[in-house]
């Protein structure tokens, strides 16, 4: 019972890292624009959060810390791919690029410190007593609530409830359209693609306050790249969102709980896992089928400028 218990905490803490910046994803595509700039996004959040808190011990003011930078670089993202209609796969790899440069070098001052102030857990009275499943999910810290309660259901709610979310799926669909309908296509595309970069690195700044706390060059390990193929994964929908990052947050575990308990198989295997999940349930099934667009229910537009003039 134990090992179960353990395994499922483990499981929730590292699919909180890959739900919110796969939700940050989720936005930003929703409105057609791809960021493959989250690897990037994520280590700047996480040295950010790093270096805020070491100043001033507060893992809150360390977490908006780490989003302001992400709106900050995601505007910038923004600038480039939506103003200027740059190539969104190329400003998305300079992204992360910049991203993981700035952060080590930025973080080489605070290489293997210990965060100063985390998010402690936060126990839900009653439901943490619930064998099992009570200590693995309801005696978490602030931010797994967050990410995988009220942040989903918000975007559910407001991208397939509300007239907003309406015209910000339009957006993605068919721009073009929508612009006839009277939607700011340009505004809504800058502003959700900010969004979803702050997110991003909100998500770096939950690895170092909340799953590992301290700061190392690496420390993403290509986390944002998992996220992003969650999104394929789990169709750009929020809610299935966080439920395929709890999948990988136990695929991961495993390779934890594996490599704590001396199983009989080699550590860079277990290492692997989360890859190899990947690999398993995203690339391989897209290759095979080579329908992604049909397997994803992409949005029509992604991926493609905006040219008002031609339309």
């Amino acid at each position: 019972m134990d090992i179960i218990t353990g395994l499922l905490t483990t499981a929730v803490l590292a699919g909180g890292v890959l739900a919110l910046a796969a939700l940050g994803e989720v936005i930003c595509q929703r409105v057609g624009v791809v960021n493959l700039g989250v690897e990037g996004l994520m280590a700047l959040g996480a040295v950010t959060a790093i270096a805020v808190t070491i100043s001033v011990p507060n893992p809150s003011v360390g977490f908006a810390a780490a989003l302001a930078v992400g709106l900050c670089f995601g505007m910038i993202f923004a600038v480039a791919t939506v103003l200027f209609r740059a190539n969104q796969v190329l400003c998305g790899l300079a992204l992360t690029l910049m991203g993981t440069g700035l952060a080590a070098t930025a973080g080489r001052a605070f290489s293997g410190m210990p965060a100063k102030a985390t998010f402690q857990p936060v126990v839900v009275p009653y439901l943490s007593e619930i064998p099992i499943l009570g200590p693995a999910f309801f005696s978490q810290n602030i931010l797994v609530y967050l990410i995988f309660i009220i942040l989903p259901v918000a975007i559910h709610y407001l991208m397939f409830k509300t007239r907003h979310g309406l015209n910000m799926r339009a957006v993605g669909e068919n721009p073009a359209a929508a612009d006839a309908a009277g939607i700011p296509v340009l505004a809504m595309r800058f502003w959700y693609v900010s969004l979803g970069a702050a997110l991003a690195a909100g998500a770096g700044a939950y690895l170092t306050l909340a799953f590992v706390p301290s700061w190392s060059d690496g420390i993403v390990a290509g986390r944002g790249w998992i996220a992003v193929a969650l999104v394929i994964f789990a169709r750009y929908r929020p809610l299935n969102v966080v439920m395929a990052a709890l999948l990988f947050g136990l695929i991961t575990a495993l390779g934890y709980v594996g490599q704590a308990r001396n199983w009989p198989v080699a550590p860079a295997l277990l290492g692997m896992l989360p890859y190899l999940g990947t690999l398993c349930f995203i690339i391989v099934p897209v290759i095979v089928l080579q329908r992604m667009r049909q397997l994803s229910a992409a949005p029509a537009a992604l991926g493609l400028p905006y040219f008002r003039d031609v339309r």
